[in-house]
């Protein structure tokens, strides 16, 4: 390991790919965000049943599995390519964008990071009013008393954030190992935010 890691950050690493600029202009569309999420949450699928499932086309949704494929964020799923159509499954690894390594001032990069950003916030937007709607098939459940849906404000140095960052997704990556669900288990969705504000004072 890279003796400038700390030990929170090594364990990231090893489960999380950062999101370069070529990663970026491959990712940065709603419909392929969409399918790499369907495809990670609902597993290997072929371009029909993800086309039925968003929506689309087959065409459409067979394009944009290539163009996901090139960029090496799906591949073939050798377990289900014996019949005619193709089966598709996610790379597994989390994902991690830092504006700083790309080019901000390139006006296609700037494009691509607001592209991938607001496709982002609006995913974890309806994943949570998803779960609001159907709040009631967890009551008088374990699960019920189990998940949190909270917010606090802080008041951080830059160093503070980026350190309560790296812990935060450090935790969860020690969750992260486990392929597949055991007995006992679920599907659980984790959204981390932790974003400085900008506040005007009161006049």
């Amino acid at each position: 390991m890279t003796e400038d890691l700390t030990p929170a950050e090594e364990t990231i690493a090893r489960t999380t790919r950062q999101l370069d600029a070529r990663g970026l202009r491959g990712l940065a569309h709603p419909l392929r965000l969409q399918l790499l999420n369907s495809l990670r949450r609902g597993g290997p699928a072929t371009a029909s049943q993800l086309g039925k499932e968003l929506g689309e086309s087959s065409g459409a949704t067979s394009y944009h599995l290539r163009q996901l494929a090139e960029h090496g964020f799906v591949e073939d799923d050798p377990e289900h390519g014996t019949g005619r159509e193709r089966w598709w499954r996610a790379v597994p690894d989390s994902i991690n964008f830092d504006a700083r390594k790309v080019d901000q001032d390139d006006p296609e990069i700037r494009g691509a990071t607001d592209v991938f950003l607001h496709e982002l916030a609006s995913l974890h937007y309806r994943e949570t009013a998803s779960w609001v709607a159907d709040r009631d098939r967890w009551r008088d459940t374990r699960w019920e008393e189990a998940g949190t849906f909270s917010d606090t404000t802080l008041y951080l140095a830059p160093d503070e954030l980026k350190e309560l960052s790296t812990r935060l997704l450090a935790l969860v990556a020690e969750y992260d190992k486990r392929e597949g669900a055991e007995e006992g288990q679920g599907e659980v969705r984790v959204h981390l935010h932790a974003l400085p504000v900008h506040r005007t004072a009161r006049a």
